[in-house]
């Protein structure tokens, strides 16, 4: 087995909570047209997460959130990582159908000191992103989503989702 070597990581993640923030950026730039949150808390009691959006959700959108957060979670998706180097993720998200997750890689967003590996996370079919912390192997090992409340800076356009993981 080849030895990679990877970024530092400075922080230990709770694997549900930081796979279930995966599945939620997914769902939401899917629902939202928006990018993967750039600020993120993630905790074993707790987690907030902040998204730059177009409008503020109403309750209706707030609750769709929360049942497709469940539904993907029960849909047992396997947690996998693939390794790249960054040539080849270029290649991958340039090769990427239109709305397909690799598609929606933000290649700006690794950090200009990251390794020439990158590990890439897949959740099923559903979500591709480059991460270097801990997850679940699947998405029903998560538990259930919960979302505990909801925050809008209209100044920002930010719309910021408290949720725990049970």
């Amino acid at each position: 087995m080849e030895e990679y070597i990877l970024n530092d990581h400075n922080k230990e993640e709770y694997p549900p909570a930081h796979t279930a923030e995966h599945l939620l950026n997914q769902l939401m730039m899917r629902m939202f047209g928006c990018e993967r949150s750039s600020n993120a808390h993630i905790e074993r009691k707790k987690s907030k997460i902040s998204y730059i959006l177009d409008h503020k959700p109403d309750r209706r959108e707030e609750r769709e959130i929360e049942r497709q957060m469940n539904e993907l979670i029960e849909q047992d998706m396997p947690v996998t990582f693939q390794f790249v180097t960054r040539a080849e993720l270029e290649g991958i998200v340039m090769e990427a159908e239109e709305d397909s997750p690799e598609s929606r890689i933000a290649l700006d967003r690794l950090p200009e000191d990251a390794s020439d590996t990158i590990r890439l996370v897949r959740i099923g079919d559903y979500d591709v992103c480059p991460c270097i912390g801990k997850h679940v192997r699947s998405t029903a090992q998560i538990g259930r989503f919960e979302m505990l409340g909801t925050n809008w800076d209209n100044d920002r356009m930010a719309f910021r989702v408290r949720y725990k993981i049970i």
